[in-house]
């Protein structure tokens, strides 16, 4: 059985911000917007709901692969090819 298409995306996270948003693309990454701090995985948590409810996928299938502590992640996204994710995303 093949498994479902995914992808990854690079993102800027800019924790304890005014509200959650995404603001856009910024030097090949999606820049986005938490309340959450940086502290105990919260942050973490503040991006997948964010990109899940944007992306419209369930927060399962988003996966940080990369750069758990740092503000630049890689997030892997289960179940949506480069087209689909990008379709989903703002404009570059």
């Amino acid at each position: 059985m093949a498994s479902p298409p995914g992808t990854l995306l690079a993102v800027k996270v800019a924790p304890k911000a005014a509200r959650n948003a995404v603001i856009g693309w910024h030097a090949g990454s999606l820049k986005l917007c938490v309340t959450a701090p940086p502290e105990d995985g919260c942050a973490n948590a503040a991006v997948i709901a964010l990109l899940a409810d944007v992306l419209r996928t369930p927060p399962s299938s988003i996966h940080v692969r990369r750069g758990a502590r740092s503000p630049h992640k890689l997030l892997a996204i289960d179940g949506l090819d480069e087209a689909a994710l990008l379709a989903r995303l703002p404009q570059r």
